[in-house]
């Protein structure tokens, strides 16, 4: 780059990034920049047909490329029609990868992740691409602060797997549902009612032995009670005492 002063010894590095993208209303982008030494230097604007100068010494190379109005416009018509025919013959190409997709396999399910804590789980494995929307509703309305994300992961096969959690309130009557919506597809998987029961059921257990351990008392109280009546002597009079 003509315009810098590399009389310093040592190695410098000059970058130059450029692509574009056909996004799904089928319009397009494109962007063309360098970098010297790690740091950006200079942008091109196809818009303006213009140099943005990101570094001080780089309004020396934007004058001098902007003097030169055909390069600029070569610049811009690579950018929207050349880059963009071959990226749709790429997408061609490999469209049975590129543009495959497969639909997520979700559950729920109920996990103890504390003593005394029910955790919602939706859980959704074996979708591509990776782009996914998850929510949990409560009586059909999104809730957004007590819900914990999990990150997008790779499953190992070419598919993708997250989740999304939700304490439970036990004294919550309300109607949970999971909502996830993937690559036009959506579905709504309602959580399993369980939930109640488990904390029914942790309710009443307590009582349960209670009352249990109080039965078990009256029955060793009469036990001893039989048991002391056996040992005791009786005496009967006959007639020969009288």
């Amino acid at each position: 780059m003509a315009s810098l002063n590399l009389s310093q010894s040592g190695f410098h590095t000059y970058q130059r990034m450029i692509g574009c993208e056909l996004l799904e209303d089928g319009s397009t982008t494109g962007f063309l920049q360098y970098a010297y030494d790690g740091q950006d230097f200079i942008v091109f604007n196809k818009d303006t047909l213009s140099w943005v100068a990101v570094d001080n010494v780089a309004h020396i190379t934007k004058r001098a490329w902007e003097a030169n109005q055909h390069e600029l416009q070569y610049q811009k018509n690579w950018l929207e029609k050349e880059c963009i025919a071959w990226l749709k013959r790429f997408l061609e190409y490999g469209k049975d990868t590129l543009q495959r997709t497969e639909p997520p396999l979700v559950r729920t399910n109920l996990q103890e992740t504390l003593p005394g804590i029910t955790t919602l789980f939706c859980r959704a494995h074996g979708f591509y691409p990776p782009e996914i929307s998850m929510m949990w509703m409560k009586n059909g309305e999104e809730i957004v602060q007590e819900v914990d994300y999990g990150d997008i992961l790779p499953s190992g096969d070419g598919t993708y797997q997250t989740w999304v959690s939700l304490e439970l309130d036990p004294q919550s009557s309300d109607i949970y549902s999971c909502q996830v919506e993937h690559c036009g597809l959506q579905m709504v998987i309602q959580a399993p009612q369980e939930w109640k029961i488990i904390l029914l059921v942790t309710r009443v257990v307590p009582v349960a032995i209670g009352l249990a351990i109080v039965l078990a008392g009256v029955g060793i109280l009469a036990w001893r009670r039989r048991r002391g009546e056996k040992n005791r002597v009786f005496y009967h009079p006959t007639s020969s005492d009288q």
